[in-house]
């Protein structure tokens, strides 16, 4: 049997796909988490073959996790699936350990594939988000210029920023002048909203 864990904030969806996983022959769910800092404490009590992870929940992101339970759980095979096309979140997970990225809205025929694809050492990629993540390329910002960029993305000041990251303000405004040239962008509301669409906050 491969044993999955599932990851999923929206209960409905969450319940739907443990019914359905369920019935086939070669699937076990035995473990469930509704939010992002569930997942790990379930992986590290159930010892799941596969963990199917949504990108985005409360707590912590699939892709935060990913990274987590490729160091605490490396047994453990990862899936995350995602209704957000944003180009990044694919190399991001990959870069994070995940043998799987696949979009929520396929038939569910799909994800069983890939559950069995994956458990045999397969790596199983959307092929229009692997198109859009080619043609976006690499994420370009370090990942201290993605803290400041995330910081500044709900308007905080300078200021605000320098003190929440512990840096001094100059620091912080060379860290974002690298972010808007990076991103090509005019500001660094702009430069957010451009490296939030590419996946690389």
């Amino acid at each position: 049997m491969i044993r999955v864990l599932l990851a999923e904030d929206q209960g409905m969806m969450r319940d739907a796909l443990a019914l359905l996983l369920g019935l086939e022959h070669d699937i076990e769910v035995v473990g469930q988490a509704g939010d992002g800092a569930e997942v790990l404490p379930a992986a590290l009590a159930s010892r799941p073959d596969i963990a199917v992870l949504d990108i985005e929940m409360p707590g912590r992101s699939g892709l935060d996790i990913t990274a987590d339970l490729r160091r605490e759980l490396p047994s453990c095979k990862i899936l995350i699936l995602t209704t957000f096309s944003h180009p990044g979140y694919l190399r991001r997970a990959m870069d994070n350990g995940a043998s799987g990225f696949l979009a929520k809205d396929g038939p569910i025929e799909d994800l069983v594939a890939a559950i069995r694809r994956i458990m045999i050492g397969e790596q199983v990629i959307d092929p229009v988000l692997a198109t859009a993540a080619l043609s976006v390329g690499p994420n370009p910002l370090t990942d201290r210029e993605r803290d400041v960029l995330a910081a500044a993305a709900n308007g905080s000041t300078v200021a605000d920023i320098a003190g929440t990251l512990h840096l001094s303000e100059s620091t912080v405004r060379n860290y974002l002048s690298a972010a808007i040239g990076k991103t090509y962008s005019r500001n660094r509301i702009e430069a957010a909203a451009t490296a939030r669409h590419n996946g690389w906050l």
